[in-house]
C-alpha cells in the first residue's frame, strides 16, 4: 500500500518560509512545511495540498511547480511526500482547523516564518533533512520561482 502526502514550500511576500514549529512532550521542537495526506475525495495530489493549506493555516496559496519528491518506507507501506514550491495569497490562522489544533495530547502545531535569505534556515531542524538539504541548495531558484507566479 502506497500513501501519499501534499506539501508546500510556501513563501511570502518578504521571502520567508511559512514553517510549522511542532512541539511534543518530551522531544526537541522540530520544523515542518504545511501539508498533509491525499484524500481519497481529492481530486489530485495539488487539490489536497489547497485542502491542506486551508485546514492547518487558513491559507490559501499560487502554487508555482512541484519540485521535490521525498519516500519512504512506513509501517503500513511506502509513503510519497510531494513538495509544491508555492506563494502565499492569504492567511488567516484563526480559521485553522482539524484534530492537531483540538487535542493537547498530538503537541504544539505553532506558525513560523523562517528567513530564506541569511542563516535562520540553517538553524532549524527542518525535518525532513533532505528537504532542508534541497531547499538550502535552492534558495535563490525557489523565491525566483515563488515570485514568478500570480
Amino acid at each position: 500500500m502506497q500513501r501519499r502526502a501534499a506539501r508546500a514550500i510556501l513563501v511570502d511576500e518578504q521571502g520567508c518560509l511559512l514553517l510549522i514549529k511542532r512541539t511534543k512532550p518530551n522531544e526537541s521542537p522540530y520544523w515542518t512545511t504545511p501539508g498533509g495526506s491525499v484524500e481519497d475525495s481529492d481530486e489530485s495530489v495539488e487539490a489536497a495540498l489547497h485542502r491542506e493549506l486551508a485546514e492547518e493555516l487558513g491559507a490559501t496559496a499560487v502554487v508555482a511547480s512541484h519540485v521535490f519528491l521525498f519516500s519512504y518506507a512506513g509501517e503500513d507501506g511506502d509513503v510519497v511526500h510531494h513538495f509544491f514550491i508555492s506563494r502565499l495569497s492569504a492567511l488567516d490562522a484563526s480559521a485553522r482547523t482539524g484534530a492537531e489544533y483540538s487535542d493537547p495530547e498530538r503537541g504544539g502545531y505553532e506558525l513560523d516564518r523562517v528567513a530564506l535569505r541569511g542563516d535562520a534556515l540553517a538553524a532549524v531542524d527542518l525535518k525532513p533533512a533532505p528537504l532542508k538539504e534541497f531547499v538550502l541548495a535552492n534558495r535563490a531558484a525557489l523565491l525566483t520561482e515563488a515570485a514568478s507566479v500570480a
